[in-house]
């Protein structure tokens, strides 16, 4: 059971008893009438192997409040784009699948970059991103909610909760971030464990009044892939097309949305997904790799906010963010040994090693480039260049489902 301490300037909605999904799926069903809601799947076709995803679909299934669903499939070739397709033919939620790489998703997208609005390369933000273009283009969802395909232990009631702050009409909710705790037989997230929070908190001390690090700093698991939104964010957000995305998320929520109307909610009792190698020796790799794109954008919506950077700032950031990660390891290790858990203090040191070289490389290509990758463009400023583009994307879907072209090579 968990407490009910609220921290931080954001609301928490906690799970302070055993409930039954059923409560939460009745009311969902009644306030979906007025507030429709559509959900965001993102995933490889190689996750259709796993019993996870095989676990999410038999759950999904028997879900009665979605107005729909738009599963983002990327990976895939043509053939293994019907395969897909042919999984959700039983579904009561109408299912669009989004074909990544098939050629009209791909002519669309070259079409976007040469009227100078590159949704950015291949990946999780681009395949969100086009999604969101999908739902808002059907117009017929006022809340949208997304999670990953890769949670071994999902359950329906996590999608539950996740919406049920943004659609119940007496709570006044824009945007809800889902936490958890991940932990097996010992803790797992490690990025947010020993990098983004000693970080933030970091940061925080060097610029305590900066109001957008607290705002970041409230949240208990900043980089967590579930959140459910009102469209109209969905419509005005810029996101990042990098392992930046979760940072940038909330740095667009934050400037387009009233702290009182964005909540937290806790959704489940432990979270268990694939879990990726540190990769110490290769940044470009691993979590070594998402550790320095996180800093990046970080860095990026800090400087934006009007924080000064400089190679002695930096130099100080990282003596302290050492310092942060190496007492923040003792206080988990304490939680740890209560708690009859493993924890190999060795390989934690470790990975604050590799944490602090991602941050030193990060910090370098920032003060090179402070921009770089453009996040991608909002749907309002798309729709400004090309007022058809969703009557595009809606044929092309609607051909890939029925016509099926070659995957772009």
């Amino acid at each position: 059971m968990a407490d009910f301490y609220q921290t931080g300037i954001v609301p928490t909605l906690h799970s302070l008893k055993r409930d039954t999904v059923e409560r939460l799926e009745a009311d969902l069903e009644r306030h979906a009438r007025n507030r429709p809601i559509g959900l965001v799947l993102p995933a490889l076709v190689s996750e259709f192997e796993s019993t996870a995803m095989q676990r999410i679909l038999r759950e999904l299934k028997q879900v009665r409040y979605l107005q729909r669903i738009v599963l983002a499939l990327g990976r895939a070739t043509s053939e293994q784009h019907q395969y897909v397709l042919g999984l959700f033919k039983d579904f009561y939620t109408p299912v669009t699948v989004l074909h990544v790489e098939s050629q009209r998703t791909q002519a669309l997208l070259r079409l976007l970059e040469d009227r100078g609005l590159s949704a950015g390369p291949d990946g999780k933000g681009r395949s969100c991103w086009l999604s969101y273009g999908l739902i808002l283009a059907f117009g017929d969802c006022d809340v949208i909610a997304l999670h990953d395909c890769d949670i071994v232990n999902y359950d329906r009631q996590l999608l539950a909760r996740l919406c049920f702050p943004v659609v119940h009409p007496n709570l006044g909710f824009e945007f809800c971030k889902g936490y958890y705790a991940r932990v097996t037989d010992r803790m797992h997230g490690r990025v947010t464990r020993l990098f983004f929070t000693p970080l933030l908190r970091s940061m925080i001390g060097m610029a305590p009044a900066s109001s957008f690090l607290t705002f970041l700093d409230s949240f208990r698991y900043a980089l967590a892939g579930e959140f459910a939104m009102n469209a109209n964010l969905a419509r005005v957000n810029r996101i990042p097309a990098d392992w930046g995305l979760e940072v940038g998320v909330l740095a667009e929520v934050y400037r387009n949305c009233a702290v009182a109307r964005t909540c937290q909610v806790d959704l489940m009792d432990s979270y268990e997904h694939k879990h990726q190698d540190l990769s110490a020796a290769d940044g470009a790799r691993g979590l070594s790799r998402m550790a320095r794109e996180i800093a990046k954008s970080l860095f990026r919506t800090v400087a934006a906010e009007g924080m000064v950077f400089t190679t002695e700032q930096f130099r100080t950031l990282e003596v302290r963010y050492i310092r942060m990660a190496q007492d923040t390891i003792a206080r988990y290790y304490a939680d740890a040994l209560l708690n009859g858990l493993k924890f190999d203090r060795h390989d934690e040191e470790v990975a604050v090693a590799a944490f602090a070289t991602s941050l030193r490389k990060a910090a370098e290509e920032f003060i090179e480039d402070p921009l770089g990758v453009p996040p991608i463009p909002n749907w309002n400023r798309v729709l400004a260049a090309i007022p058809e583009f969703f009557d595009l994307l809606l044929d092309a879907v609607d051909k890939d489902a029925r016509q099926p072209a070659r995957a772009a090579s």
